[in-house]
């Protein structure tokens, strides 16, 4: 899955930020070329293969090549985007090529990696910085090589986006600190586990967070330390704040991955909390569901994957797509979780007009 080692997904047939208003993004027609076969809680259950633009006679194997960059193989999130766009290519006829660093969230690789695109010129990117400034110099090289990009996942701050697919991190952490201390009946002491220090996407998550908790004033936040995205960093950080706070009520982790390094820590040292994550992977669905963790919020992934995919496809061959679409927040719990339980690689795209309205 490395730039030496493209994992390169091909479809069998040719069947196949709303904003905090709720509405979708202003539309955008796109206007790229179309390319010869020779050319090198509802909505997520939907399961419909999405027809072939006619006037471009695309049938299975049409030659659109799609480059997907996603920031590690050590998160489960990063999976289930890849995982998602490897079924909305494979509904839509087209093919993906996976770009992702053997050191997780490496800069200069991602950029050796934007070199590699650069030169065999896909039809269209799928782009997740590894960062969202250090990567803009990345972002112009693609643009000056006139390869279009949708950007997912983690915005980047700079460069021509032709459309942004994502999710809007502060108000997903604010709905989930708020359904967790509404369980907490507005009372008690509170841990954050943040990301990386210096993410965009990790200082909207702790805003989130401590909006919600300045809406409780009988909360008291006892620390707010970086567990970097990664299960084990959060673990080690969650054993030392054990030690230093002897009543620690609840638990507000920047990923699921970091909140099940967390319940370990509870779980070894036989304390009691309640523990909520973001992102609603698999691994968190699990957790809710035997009772581990409160609830996670969902920050799709998996459609993420689906339908930046779908954008750049539709770029591509000439069909709408908006400039900027977020999904809306939603906290799953162990009220709502069915639909969601399935494995990615069990699930697929649902059909963009679905979920997408123009």
């Amino acid at each position: 899955m490395t730039v030496g080692q493209d994992f390169t997904v091909r479809a069998a047939s040719s069947s196949g930020k709303p904003r905090p208003d709720g509405q979708p993004g202003d539309l955008l027609r796109a206007s790229g070329t179309c390319r010869g076969v020779n050319s090198m809680k509802p909505f997520w259950i939907a399961m419909v293969s999405l027809a072939v633009l006619a006037s471009c006679n695309r049938s299975s194997g049409s030659g659109d090549r799609i480059a997907v960059f996603t920031k590690n193989q050590t998160n489960p999130f990063f999976q289930g985007v890849r995982l998602g766009a490897d079924n909305a290519a494979k509904q839509m006829g087209a093919s993906v090529t996976h770009y992702v660093p053997t050191q997780p969230d490496s800069i200069p690789e991602q950029m050796s990696q934007i070199e590699d695109v650069t030169t065999k010129k896909p039809s269209a990117v799928v782009f997740i910085p590894v960062d969202s400034k250090a990567m803009v110099p990345g972002v112009k090289k693609m643009n000056a090589a006139g390869i279009p990009i949708i950007n997912i996942v983690d915005h980047s701050v700079g460069g021509e986006i032709l459309s942004w697919i994502g999710a809007d991190e502060y108000v997903m952490a604010l709905a989930t600190g708020r359904y967790l201390l509404t369980k907490m009946n507005g009372q008690g002491n509170v841990i954050i586990i943040e990301g990386v220090g210096g993410s965009l996407g990790s200082a909207e998550r702790v805003r989130g967070f401590k909006t919600a908790i300045g809406e409780f004033p009988n909360v008291k936040l006892l620390a707010s330390q970086p567990g970097n995205f990664q299960r084990l960093k959060a673990l080690e950080v969650m054993e030392n704040l054990l030690q230093a706070h002897p009543v620690v009520d609840a638990v507000m982790a920047a990923n699921d991955a970091m909140a099940m390094g967390v319940i370990e820590a509870l779980d070894a040292a036989n304390r009691k909390a309640l523990v909520v994550g973001l992102n609603g992977t698999k691994e968190g669905v699990d957790a809710i569901k035997s009772g581990k963790l409160l609830a996670s919020g969902d920050f799709s992934g998996y459609l993420q994957g689906c339908f930046g995919t779908m954008a750049a496809i539709r770029h591509v061959r000439h069909l709408a797509v908006p400039r900027e679409f977020n999904f809306p927040p939603n906290v799953i719990d162990r009220t709502n979780y069915e639909g969601l339980d399935l494995p990615e690689s069990q699930r697929q795209c649902p059909k963009w007009e679905a979920v997408i309205k123009e």
